[in-house]
């Protein structure tokens, strides 16, 4: 009885193993900020939504992720998309995408917030910059 469990099982692994990789091939892009819809003041404690809209270049993107790095009270931020390597992939004109990032108040003075916007010629990134002091 044994050996007939431990030959199913074994069936049953080498059936669910498969040399094809029918898995999407993806990788990960970091889109620039179109315009952010962001409160003017903050009181600590509090959680504010903050809309990033961005555009989308093809029917292969789809939202993943902020990128965000916290340094003190300043943040930056962009939007992560994947893209996925596909024949089939439309390009979109004017299609753009609104995402929210919930944002916790938890120290008190301003926050300034990078959001990045592409870069230059020289290779630069280039930021969207909004300052938003904290009340009490």
């Amino acid at each position: 009885m044994k050996r007939v469990i431990m030959l199913c099982l074994t069936l049953i692994f080498f059936a669910s193993c498969s040399v094809d990789d029918d898995s999407a091939d993806f990788s990960f892009e970091i889109l620039p900020v179109e315009s952010v819809d962001i409160p003017t003041e903050f009181e600590l404690g509090e959680v504010y939504p903050i809309t990033i809209s961005y555009f989308r270049p093809s029917t292969c993107y789809a939202f993943n992720d902020f990128y965000y790095l916290k340094d003190l009270n300043e943040r930056t931020v962009a939007p992560i998309n994947y893209v996925f390597e596909r024949n089939d992939c439309e390009t979109l004109e004017d299609e753009l995408v609104e995402v929210s990032l919930n944002f916790i108040v938890t120290n008190t003075g301003s926050y300034i917030f990078k959001f990045w916007q592409g870069e230059d010629n020289n290779g630069d990134g280039q930021f969207l910059t909004i300052e938003v002091p904290v009340v009490e």
